[in-house]
Parts: C-alpha cells; structure tokens; sequence
C-alpha cells in the first residue's frame, strides 16, 4: 500500500540580502560585525540570508542609503542571489526605502522593521502583544501607504471618510486612533505592574533586575537561582519579551525577588524603549541590577556599551549592580581554564552548569546589604508585626524595656522607614500623654 503523500504547507523562507555603512562612528563594532549580528537576527526571523555588502562612508547616502553605484550593484547581487528581501542595518527614511524597491522590485526592510517583526513572533502574553503592536504602528506611520485600512471597523469605503479626505489621510487617522487606544492599554499594564510592585513594597523583598545583551543567559541564570524552569531560555535572539520574577534565597538568609527583564540589543529600535517602558520600570524600580555579560564573546564590551545607553535612557543608568561574566564553561582552551575578564564588582559565572552561583548570591546579599540603613529607634510593644520583620529582615539588637522596645542595627531603606514613621508617632505619643509611672 502507497505511502500517503505529505504536504508542506509552509511557505517558502525569504531570501534575505543584507547590506550595511560603515562610517567609522561606532569604534570596536564595525560594519562586518553589525552584519554579523544583523545575519543573526534576519535568522531568527525566518529568512534565509543568501549574501551581504558593506561599504565604508563619511555618511549615509540621504536618496539610497548606500551610494547611487552601490546601490546599482545590487541590482546584479539580485540576479546571481535572487533575493527577495533586502535589510538594512540602519533605520531607513521612508524615501530611502521606496527608492530601493523601486531600483530592486523587491520587499527592503531596516534593522528596527526587523527587530519589530521578531518581538512580533515571540510575543506570548496580551501584555507582550500589546507592547509589541504598539511599537509597530508607531514606526508604520511615517512610513504610512495605504496599508492600515484594516483598523477601521467598517472596512473603508462609502461613509468612512471626510468631506475632501484622501485614503492616505483616512488610514493616518486610524493608526492614530490606534495609537491612542493601545497607549491607553499599555498604561493600564503599567498601573498593574505599580500596584504588583506596592505589594511586593509591602512585604518588604527587596528587588533585583537581570539586565544585559540579548542572549547574553538572563533567563538562564533566573532558572538557575530559582531551581526550575520558570523563564523560557532558548539559544536565540529575544527568546525572552515578558518580564519574569520570582522570589531567590540569596546569601546570608535574605530573599529577594528577582525579574528577569527583555534583552538590549545594538541600535535597539526607540519605539521599543518607549513601548516596553511599562514593562522596563522593573529594572528601574529595583534596588540593584545584576547585568548579565557573555564573557565568550569578542565583542562583549561593546555589548556592555549597549545595555548602558539603555539603561541610561532608563534612568537607571548609575543603580547599584552587580556584574555577571556568564558562560564561563565556554571559557576554555585545551581543557584548562582561560583568565576571564575581571572588574571590580562582578562574578565569574556559568548559569547552564551552576558555577559561581553560591559566589553570585552572596556577592547580590552583600550589595543589598550595603544599601541598608542604620536605625536606633523605641517603639511601643504594639508594633510586634513589624518588630517581627525586622528581625527577620534586617540586623539588629532588640532590647525590651518597661515601656517600649529599642531596636539598633541595620535595616532595608523601606523598613527603616516604616520603623522609623511608627517611632515618631510613639515619641509624640508619649509628649502629649506620658505613661502614668513615668
């Protein structure tokens, strides 16, 4: 009996052409590695790359974002590759790309569109989805052609539109309408994430943010502390989008909630920081930063260049952080162990074999610690539960008296505010109604 016949009905991958400037701006990451990177991501996306240009500029060609003679040339890279797609490393204007599929006859994206389109496929919740869609129509607007009349509800046609109004016009009014609304949305998610982080406050875990390069092993490492699979960690570009927390016993008896947060990459599309900025105030409203470093990369200081504008633009550049060389079971040459780079503040560490996490959480313990405040303070008996946490929470001497308690030591900046606003209210107390055997 025959075999039934199968059919793929998938469709065929893109073909993908990638061309690049380098104008010598970006010292230690040229234009063969921003290709090198960009091949990665054009992959990741699905596409097949079946070649690559550079050329070396003062500036980019404002008509064709390459020159007017290389430009031609790939119109006989067409011909001998046959690709269908054409990517940019840089952020085209929307007269750069219509002069190429003009010249080409084929699709030209930019290194954002593409960065877009992978955040797009690896988006797994509504908060992901909603972030993601947002970023795109903001990028799509000025680049606007007559391809966003499926946001309108009534399809377009008779009755859509204005007295005069073009259907260029009429779908700029859509995406706008469109922007509003997710913003809208996006806002709510980030109201969510405040009051989330207020009980978090209110428990009084301090907070720890895993930051770094895209596939630099952020998820890795959070699976690695927790002790299961809670963070989706593959061996690719962006395979994280959604932030992750969970509570991480550290050293020295503390705990502490960590998130593991999206990952940079260079030239990071803007409309993603402002996208993801509800989903980012994790790392902003963390009391440290763990910054996740691939030390097996060649080009992990410029990687570290990268995630430090982010995280400028964050306003978190200058948090208390912990650096974290990963990788370091790649770190080897004939079977013995090579020096890896070594800073002030940081950890050598593997999070897929477990190496140096002992290390690791002490080290996260220690900076949390030396954030704490010294506190001498009274405070009435009545305030047994919070005395509870701060012994639990913090270091300190508790002496009993007739009338209160006395608590030295060193304690978390929130609870060394709680403790310190419930002694103020007993000392006045005390002023306005002293106790009767006093």
């Amino acid at each position: 009996m025959a075999r039934p016949t199968t059919i793929d009905l998938a469709p065929p991958a893109e073909k993908a052409f990638l061309v690049a400037i380098d104008t010598g701006d970006d010292p230690g990451w040229n234009a063969q590695d921003s290709l090198t990177e960009l091949a990665s991501l054009a992959e990741t996306a699905g596409a097949l790359v079946v070649g690559a240009e550079w050329q070396n500029r003062r500036h980019v060609d404002p008509n064709w974002y390459v020159g007017k003679g290389k430009a031609e040339e790939l119109v006989a890279a067409k011909a001998e590759t046959g690709f269908d797609l054409l990517v940019a490393d840089d952020e085209l204007s929307p007269g750069q790309q219509k002069a190429l599929e003009g010249l080409l006859s084929v699709k030209v994206i930019d290194r954002s569109r593409l960065i877009l389109d992978i955040f797009a496929q690896h988006a797994r919740t509504h908060e992901g989805r909603l972030q993601v869609e947002l970023a795109q129509l903001e990028y799509q607007l000025p680049r606007l052609t007559r391809l966003w009349t499926h946001l309108s509800r009534t399809g377009g046609g008779i009755g859509t539109r204005g007295p005069g109004e073009s259907q260029l016009e009429t779908d700029r009014r859509l995406i706008r309408e469109r922007i509003k609304k997710m913003k809208e949305r996006v806002e709510q998610v980030r109201q969510q994430r405040a009051t989330a982080a207020r009980g978090r406050d209110r428990r009084l875990y301090p907070t720890v943010a895993i930051v770094g390069y895209t596939n630099a092993g952020k998820s890795t490492l959070l699976n690695t502390l927790v002790g299961s699979e809670v963070a989706l960690a593959e061996d690719r570009l962006f395979a994280t989008l959604d932030p992750t927390s969970r509570q991480v016993k550290l050293g020295d008896g503390q705990t502490a909630i960590v998130t593991d947060t999206v990952g940079f990459i260079h030239k990071l599309p803007h409309q993603l920081v402002d996208a993801f900025r509800a989903t980012l105030e994790e790392v902003t409203r963390a009391d440290v930063l763990i910054e996740v470093v691939d030390a097996s990369d060649a080009h992990f200081a410029e990687h570290r260049t990268t995630v430090q504008t982010v995280l400028d633009e964050l306003d978190a550049g200058t948090k208390p952080r912990l650096v974290a060389f990963n990788k370091a079971d790649l770190l080897v040459a004939g079977g013995a162990a090579v020096h890896a780079p070594i800073v002030a503040g940081s950890v050598m560490v593997s999070a897929l074999t477990g190496f140096g996490l002992d290390a690791l959480r002490d080290e996260v313990a220690a900076l949390l610690a030396s954030l704490w405040e010294e506190i001498d303070v009274a405070v009435p008996y009545s305030a047994g539960e919070l005395l509870a946490r701060v012994r639990e929470r913090g270091t300190v001497e508790v002496e009993y008296g007739e009338h209160d308690v006395q608590v030295r030591g060193r304690i978390a900046p929130a609870l060394a505010g709680e403790l310190a606003a419930v002694a103020l209210r007993w000392a006045e107390s005390l002023h306005e109604s002293p106790p009767e055997d006093a």
